[in-house]
């Protein structure tokens, strides 16, 4: 006889029009997620200044997707697409404040109804509590880097942990996976780690690493922005005048205990006390900074890829590797020194660009690359292909199985890896003709009335293989990149008549994305010129002084 138990996951089978077996053949879905890890900071696609070891697994035992991009390059965001498959515009969440409105379709509570149990781990960063989950234990916010209170199962009340969060979120991952699951149900685990998000606060194994190692710069570390406009020229988001002392270690975090506090001021003590000595200015403060926040950036990444080796050990370990399909991505990329900042949001390279990789037994080839226009708006409605569900019309992203999948003989005469990335070039080309050939973008957070975050304009834009539009329509300006000739995106080529062909073509394609995804006429503007612009750095609009009562 059946049990209630096995006669739901029937039905549900039933329900999605899944073969009968489905249960024994349908694959688990890891999904591996981190805050602000730039591409270029792994080893896989090419990174000069570190070594990824354990993500490097994913990509040698999977696919690697060099042309991952965000749609909106800000954390609640990027992880409010993922979860609807939808732009911002859509879900309605479009810059970190709003709430996710949990109510709406999202892709755990699809996976739920054939059958699939769900679980969460770690930042969530959607203001509400997640909603299509079996199991979930998320940070309050952000998070901190030690000792996290975090919710579970939407209990408001937080259950406190002390130590690292990394290896703390990983711990839970683990546990779910070893105790609290289902092992008769196929499962679909997301596990996102706060790091390497702001301050870059390593862990304890990782305080040392690089102090004898002076790190590469970037090319254009002191880039003046001369080449683009007033938006690139007018951000609050330099190395050079926008870090804190908290972001440079020089004062050490709040809420560590006793114990984390003695091993922190060991660290970093004898390296403050020499910065101080030397009584830096100009050019040579600009290096200091960079130093210490790359090596605290990268040795937050040290911290994940260890973490993930963890989590791959124990698959492989639990007989689980070979039918798990093991994905890992970021909410959007980082600026490393690059163009002489930290942060994302601008529509540039390297905030743009996600890193992407999937190993899937048995249906991805080991050692493979794929260089189609892809985007974290697919991630659902591939999660989704990946169960067997059906992926709702309403979606507005496309499944990648069908790439992860592609044969190699397909994709010997398409175009080469962009410049920008310098992967591993012994993995074989698996791109494929005519999947996409733009993606849209769409910024939102800048508040004209107050000092915003990093103060990066308002903006949307096209990207193509080879060219990229950007349009700062609150400001009334427009930027044009060659990504061929100028992978750096230093100098905007849209007043250059030689592209004027390419800036028609790019808006008519602008303007066909926006109206093919529903994007509203009213994008929400703020004054082309807003007080705020004219303030410095952390200073804020002057309240009004009120009137003064008639005698």
């Amino acid at each position: 006889m059946l049990t209630a138990r096995a006669l739901l996951v029937g039905l549900a089978v039933a329900a999605s029009g899944l073969p009968a077996n489905a249960e024994e053949t349908r694959p688990n879905i890891v999904f591996i997620f981190t805050d602000d890890h730039a591409a270029h900071a792994m080893s896989c696609y090419g990174s000069k200044i570190n070594t990824t070891p354990n993500l490097d697994r994913i990509a040698n035992e999977g696919m690697l997707f060099t042309n991952c991009f965000c749609t909106n390059s800000i954390c609640g965001p990027s992880r409010a697409v993922i979860q609807t498959g939808k732009h911002s515009h859509l879900n309605g969440f479009l810059h970190n404040g709003n709430r996710f409105d949990g109510s709406q379709q999202t892709f755990p509570k699809l996976l739920q109804k054939v059958g699939y149990q769900t679980a969460v781990v770690g930042k969530w960063h959607l203001a509400t509590a997640p909603q299509g989950y079996d199991y979930s234990e998320v940070l309050k916010g952000q998070g901190p880097y030690y000792n996290p209170p975090m919710l579970l199962n939407g209990n408001p009340k937080p259950v406190q942990h002390t130590g690292y969060t990394t290896d703390i979120i990983t711990d839970l991952a683990l546990d779910w996976l070893k105790e609290k699951r289902d092992a008769d149900k196929p499962f679909m685990l997301m596990f996102q780690h706060k790091a390497p998000h702001r301050n870059w606060q390593p862990g304890p194994k990782h305080l040392h690493m690089y102090d004898d190692v002076e790190i590469p710069e970037p090319d254009n570390l002191f880039d003046d922005w001369s080449g683009r406009g007033s938006a690139a020229q007018t951000q609050d988001m330099t190395i050079s005048k926008t870090m804190t002392r908290y972001d440079l270690k020089l004062d050490p975090p709040r809420g560590l205990t006793k114990e984390q506090l003695e091993v922190w001021n060991e660290a970093y003590g004898p390296k403050n006390k020499a910065f101080e000595e030397a009584k830096l200015t100009g050019k040579d403060l600009v290096r200091w900074k960079y130093q210490r926040y790359i090596k605290d950036y990268l040795r937050c990444v040290a911290s994940v890829d260890d973490n993930v080796g963890r989590v791959l050990d124990y698959l492989d370990e639990a007989g689980l590797a070979e039918n798990t399909v093991v994905i890992y991505s970021s909410d959007q990329g980082f600026y490393l020194g690059d163009h002489g900042w930290f942060d994302k949001r601008f529509m540039y390279e390297e905030s743009y660009r996600m890193p992407l990789m999937v190993r899937w037994p048995g249906k991805v080839k080991p050692k493979t690359v794929n260089h189609n226009l892809v985007s974290n708006l697919d991630y659902a409605e591939t999660f989704l292909d990946i169960a067997g569900a059906e992926i709702p019309s309403d979606m507005q992203g496309k499944s990648l199985a069908s790439l992860m999948q592609a044969s190699p003989s397909a994709a010997e005469d398409l175009t080469p890896p962009p410049k920008t990335i310098g992967f591993n070039k012994s993995l074989t080309n698996c791109t494929q003709p005519d999947f996409r050939d733009a993606l849209y973008y769409h910024y939102y957070e800048f508040n004209g009335e107050r000092r915003t975050a990093h103060m990066v304009r308002r903006h949307c834009g096209v990207r193509t293989d080879r060219y990229k539009l950007i349009h700062f329509y609150n400001l009334d300006e427009w930027e044009l990149y060659d990504l061929e000739k100028d992978p750096r995106e230093m100098r905007s080529r849209y007043d250059d008549p030689d592209y004027a062909d390419v800036v028609k073509k790019l808006k008519t394609r602008l303007a066909e994305l926006q109206k093919e995804y529903k994007v509203p006429d009213d994008t929400g503007s703020v004054p082309a010129d807003a007080p705020s612009l004219h303030l410095k750095p952390g200073q804020r609009k002057a309240k009004p002084k009120p009137a003064k009562k008639a005698a």
